[in-house]
């Protein structure tokens, strides 16, 4: 995971995972995108985004949503 890409910091959207230390969280893009929003329109709505963002919300979730197998 692109740690430099999510950051948590305690004061900031009460400690949760933000993409590099904005005021947007990996749930905010999670959620634009499953209410059907193109990375494209929420680049150009945006636009402190960067497209390499998406990959790190990707990967982010991806490492919250693993479960291992007993």
């Amino acid at each position: 995971m692109d740690q430099k890409r999510i950051t948590i910091e305690p004061g900031k959207r009460s400690g949760q995972p933000c993409i590099r230390g904005l005021r947007i969280t990996a749930w905010d893009v999670l959620g634009w995108l499953a209410a059907g929003m193109s990375e494209e329109r929420i680049l150009h709505d945006y636009p402190e985004l960067e497209k390499d963002d998406f990959r790190a919300v990707y990967e982010f979730a991806s490492s919250k949503t693993t479960t291992k197998a007993f």
